[in-house]
């Protein structure tokens, strides 16, 4: 697969990057010796090769969910700055 202009500004543009002439170029050359990798990985015979799900054969070891006891609502906003009698009372952050 050939690595130009078009696809490097096309790949600019999904990615949302204002990619400059020299930029382009190193680009370019990274993405062409990716490819040439990838390429050259597909010509290895893998038919007997089972696939790697996991990288290690370490398991998760999971605790039991047991129901816990947990706070009220009341003791839960007794600390709060500024509650009200449901929530927790913040600033406003986002401004139209």
């Amino acid at each position: 697969m050939e690595v130009n202009d078009a696809l490097i500004r096309q790949l600019g543009t999904l990615a949302r990057l204002d990619i400059s002439a020299a930029e382009s170029e190193e680009i370019r050359h990274d993405l062409q010796r990716m490819i040439t990798f990838v390429e050259k990985l597909a010509e290895l015979n893998t038919d007997n090769v089972k696939p790697l799900l996991h990288m290690t054969t370490d398991t998760n070891v999971l605790r039991n969910d047991e129901v816990l006891p947990g706070i009220s609502r009341e003791e839960g906003l007794s600390n709060a700055p500024a509650p009200t009698a449901e929530y927790f009372s913040v600033p406003k952050v986002i401004k139209k």
